[in-house]
């Protein structure tokens, strides 16, 4: 009885621990958001190729993040929660999505990781870097925005008019200065604002690519623009440089409808 109950619990172990080695596997595409909701805030999240983009708050550590993907070859994503648990996970682009919102239990951890203990100094909190960095995001945007307006590109579409006013490089980031007018006797409630680097001809498919970018900081972007209301606000995305064969396409999405402006800048 005893070497029955040893051997059940010996096949048990090697049993989770060769679960442990699968890594499940997430689809994404272009066209939809998929929301991964963890635990505990995300603090880190990693994509192993620039056609999957992993989005999250890292002003405000919130529990879920955002995926989205451009065709290419599979990868892979790590994320580390403010507890210190590891996640990984396969990515790999589908047309069809099986699902949209993919919801991560504690038991999905691969580890933990190792922190160091940072003695403080009593009665002094020290500012991280990450602190810092965004701090100086929200300097730079405010003396932005005081600036006079210019127009780089302007969009209209039924009473919506999108306004890129400035593209400002500042150190490693580019800063993105916008207005979205409302005069189309309707409040518009935004549901996104994405932001693409795109390369080639839509109607030739091998040479197209549609990057989504990551934004780092966003200023003043108001969730909803009431009807003969305007919103100047600021996006700050990592540095780029547009090709000679490369557009910017900023998509503005309507949340419960299906109004959408899409300014093309090159």
């Amino acid at each position: 009885m005893n070497k029955y109950i040893i051997t059940l619990l010996f096949a048990l172990i090697c049993s989770t621990l060769n679960a442990q080695q699968q890594l499940d596997t997430i689809y994404a595409n272009e066209h939809k958001n998929v929301a991964l909701f963890f635990p505990k805030p995300i603090r880190q999240g990693i994509t192993g190729a620039s056609h999957f983009v992993f989005t999250y708050n890292r002003e405000k550590e919130q529990y879920f993040g955002l995926l989205q993907a451009q065709p290419g070859t599979d990868s892979n994503l790590l994320t580390v929660t403010n507890d210190g648990r590891i996640y990984s996970y396969i990515l790999r682009y589908r047309r069809n999505l099986p699902k949209l919102n993919y919801f991560v239990g504690d038991m999905e951890s691969i580890g933990n990781e190792m922190r160091k203990t940072i003695k403080e100094k009593p009665g002094i909190l020290p500012i991280s870097e990450e602190r810092k960095r965004v701090s100086f995001f929200e300097k730079f945007s405010k003396y932005l925005l005081k600036l006079k307006s210019e127009n780089l590109k302007t969009k209209r579409k039924k009473g919506l008019k999108l306004r890129l006013q400035k593209m400002v490089y500042q150190g490693d980031e580019v800063y993105l200065v916008l207005e979205f007018s409302n005069n189309s006797g309707i409040d518009f409630e935004i549901d996104y604002l994405n932001i693409y680097r795109v390369n080639g001809n839509k109607r030739r498919k091998s040479s197209y690519q549609k990057l989504l970018q990551k934004v780092v900081y966003e200023h003043e972007l108001l969730g909803m623009i009431k009807n003969k209301d305007s919103n100047r606000f600021v996006f700050v995305l990592p540095k780029f440089v547009l090709g000679d064969n490369e557009r910017l396409e900023i998509e503005l999405q309507e949340l419960k409808g299906n109004r959408k402006v899409v300014l093309k800048f090159n």
